[in-house]
């Protein structure tokens, strides 16, 4: 795949994705990069995601706490408030219907 092409495609769902995580559990920096990467959207740097957590948190769609590291440094942990699971309900059933309208144009050129 394109990189500039899934570049501008994370852009639009990163903080989506991000909301998602978390609303499987509470999570550190790092382990969101690793979570993000093994369902496929790549390598995503610390210069990405830190800017969007922090959003996420000025906005007040997650809370986080610094904590102390068993093996290492302190984490922040990140979790979901319940502003944020609201806007995580919304928005998956906004994308759902994006990405099936999407989906069905692409489907009907495959099958040209």
């Amino acid at each position: 795949m394109d990189s500039e092409r899934r570049s501008q495609w994370l852009r639009g769902v990163l903080d989506l994705c991000v909301l998602g995580l978390l609303a499987r559990r509470e999570s550190y920096g790092y382990e969101l990069t690793q979570s993000l990467q093994a369902v496929g959207l790549g390598a995503i740097q610390g210069g990405t995601l830190y800017p969007v957590l922090l959003r996420l948190q000025r906005t007040g769609l997650v809370t986080a706490d610094w904590r102390e590291g068993g093996s290492g440094p302190a984490r922040k942990y990140y979790r979901l408030t319940p502003a944020g699971d609201q806007v995580l309900r919304q928005s998956a059933a906004d994308w759902d219907a994006f990405a099936g309208g999407v989906g069905a144009i692409l489907r009907e050129v495959a099958a040209r």
